[in-house]
């Protein structure tokens, strides 16, 4: 098991980003197992509460990941979070990624979660370049993406591979330094 990674806790307006914790696999798993959100991200619906405990452990607890936890209700609706750049490994760079809960969707909440993270990458973490992915097909992730202001590099082909073995294409996204600056000159 590796070193368990602390994340601060953030908030929006609508919306608290914090640490998972073991306590939210039911959370987790009730989302996790519906076949309409993690296909489009890649990974396999949830089987069960045990395996959603076991990704909030050896996942989500051993990188940068934060529970999206609504602040109305105080359920936990989605994750977000930034790993390393696997494609910029000289560059203080990250890649975000993030799911959320089907019952919220078309609401707003993942563009607010990641324009948060998107501060935070630049603001807190210094980055240089901040990268997301996401597939052809995943519209709403795309959608979210543009509304951040990030600037589409291309497209990969035949780049990732899902858990169910296909491969798929992925279109790439990035957003640096200067123009996040910029952006957030004009949000402020």
């Amino acid at each position: 098991m590796g070193k368990k990674v602390s994340v601060p806790t953030l908030e929006t307006d609508r919306l608290i980003l914090r640490q998972w914790s073991k306590k939210d696999a039911e959370a987790l798993y009730d989302y996790a197992k519906d076949p309409d959100v993690g296909p489009h991200a890649g990974w396999k619906p949830h089987a069960n509460v045990a395996e959603s405990r076991f990704i909030i452990k050896e996942l989500f607890r051993q990188n940068m990941t934060w529970a999206i936890v609504e602040k109305e209700t105080g359920t936990v609706i989605g994750s977000i979070g930034l790993e390393p750049d696997k494609f910029r490994p000289d560059v203080e760079s990250r890649e975000m990624g993030y799911s959320l809960a089907k019952s919220r969707w078309k609401r707003g909440y993942m563009t607010e979660a990641a324009k948060r993270i998107i501060r935070y990458a630049f603001d807190e973490l210094n980055l240089t370049v901040l990268m997301i992915r996401t597939s052809e097909t995943n519209f709403r992730s795309q959608r979210v993406i543009e509304k951040c202001g990030f600037t589409y590099e291309g497209t990969l082909r035949r780049a990732y591979r899902l858990y169910d073995r296909s491969i798929r294409e992925v279109r790439c996204y990035s957003m640096l330094r200067e123009e996040y600056e910029e952006l957030w000159e004009k949000e402020v």
